[in-house]
């Protein structure tokens, strides 16, 4: 029987946040808010449907979750149509490396000194709070790829390096709390490592991408073979990318940003300045098969059909993990009740984040309103929630009494920025024109 509601619970849930999408898109909400909510209700504080311990579940849940990362970054990717030397791509990588290091820093220190913690835990504390989500996000990336809005691309690039980018951070803090094989005596290899990781990742997930494109493209073109499938394409290249990066012991996250990255440059390279949709515009259902083997349209569908699949994977992701942090912070929702965690979170909303942003875009073109909506939405979410659980797999005693304020941070951001997020989007957008 249970079996049984689990399915018209699911199916019920689906179909109702696909009649409410367009209501929910114009509301101060957010669809993560509503699976969020269900998680809690069906959570052990609710009726009991779902009952997960984090403690004794931890592997399972961190397995999901970076599942679950894994299809949100490529996704990102896949919309960052830009060339590389495009000033598009400053305001990203300002935002994913000394943005985040900043507030790493900040939240480090806060804990260290104000909640008297360890700096093992404190930097784990700092790195896992960090990074913005990748998947709770959505509504501010780029409206399709080729979209050049300066905003949406910072936002939906910071998301899609930055998980990949505290991974580092996040190491480091666990080898201070004592994780077996640190190499806190050999500074220098340490050094070497945590440099390897970035360069590996991004090279793999360069390569993987280009070479991907390159060689499903010219099989079409040429020979009118692996056509169709485009979503086993998608998944294969998530994966192996970042099994491959594993393997070379390189950050899989960024390799898994860099291919989709390179995969859209590779597309753009061939199709040209005009956006992909705009080229296929003209196609029709029936006539899908030929554009996939025509030398114009080959690229550009590839590409979108490849995107389309790892956006409707990415909806069902947010669904399936929401549900399951609900349903956490339901088994332990007292625990989140405390004047230090809203003291933490509200430095981190109010102070770490726009210091962080507005120092790393010091220099930049971008207008104050852009800076200032930046320094406000930067969302926390699926990111922390996996950091918590990839810390609590190697040093759990010594990362459990920070289970509270990452749990608490989730909860706090689905709600304040996801009700936020449209006004200060709505905001922005009205007023962007006359600066123009």
């Amino acid at each position: 029987m249970i079996e049984a509601v689990w399915y018209v619970l699911v199916g019920a849930l689906l179909i109702a946040m696909a009649l409410a999408r367009n209501l929910i898109a114009r509301l101060p909400m957010t669809g993560a808010l509503v699976y969020l909510l269900v998680g809690f209700a069906i959570g052990p504080a609710g009726v009991g449907l779902l009952k997960l311990d984090i403690f004794q579940d931890t592997h399972v849940l961190r397995v999901i979750t970076e599942t679950g990362l894994i299809v949100s970054l490529f996704a990102i990717g896949l919309h960052l149509r830009a060339p590389l030397g495009n000033r598009l791509w400053s305001p990203p990588f300002r935002l994913a490396l000394p943005a985040m290091a900043i507030t790493i820093a900040i939240m480090t220190a806060a804990a260290y000194f104000g909640l008297h913690m360890e700096i093992g835990p404190a930097l784990v504390l700092g790195a896992a709070m960090a990074p913005t989500d990748p998947v709770l996000a959505s509504e501010l990336r780029p409206r399709e790829a080729g979209d050049d809005d300066s905003l949406r691309f910072s936002l939906s690039g910071e998301g899609g390096a930055n998980d990949g980018a505290a991974y580092p951070f996040a190491l480091l803090g666990m080898m201070l709390c004592g994780m077996p094989g640190s190499k806190l005596d050999e500074p220098w290899l340490l050094a070497g490592e945590l440099a390897w990781g970035i360069v590996s990742a991004v090279a793999i997930g360069l390569a993987m991408g280009t070479l991907t494109e390159a060689l499903v493209a010219r099989l079409r073109i040429r020979y009118a073979k692996a056509l169709g499938f485009e979503g086993f394409l998608a998944l294969g290249l998530m994966t192996t990318c970042y099994g491959l990066t594993l393997m070379a012991h390189g950050y899989g996250f960024l390799a898994v940003f860099c291919a989709g990255v390179a995969l859209r440059r590779r597309e753009m390279r061939e199709t040209g300045e005009s956006t992909p949709r705009a080229a296929l515009h003209d196609v029709t259902h029936g006539e899908r098969k030929e554009a996939a083997k025509d030398p114009e349209l080959a690229h550009a569908y590839l590409a979108e059909s490849m995107m389309a699949f790892s956006i409707e994977m990415e909806r069902i992701v947010e669904l399936a993990l929401m549900l399951i942090i609900g349903s956490v912070i339901s088994a332990h929702w007292h625990d989140l009740m405390s004047w230090p965690l809203l003291a933490m979170v509200a430095l981190l909303f109010f102070v770490a984040r726009p210091v962080a942003v507005q120092a790393a875009m010091a220099g930049t073109a971008a207008a104050w309103r852009e800076r200032l909506v930046a320094s406000w939405l930067g969302f926390r979410g699926v990111g922390t929630f996996f950091y918590l659980l990839f810390a609590l797999e190697h040093v759990p005693q010594q990362v459990k009494p920070l289970m509270p304020y990452l749990l608490g941070t989730i909860t706090l951001s689905v709600f304040i920025h996801g009700c936020s997020a449209l006004p200060t989007l709505t905001w922005y957008y009205r007023r962007k024109p006359v600066e123009e």
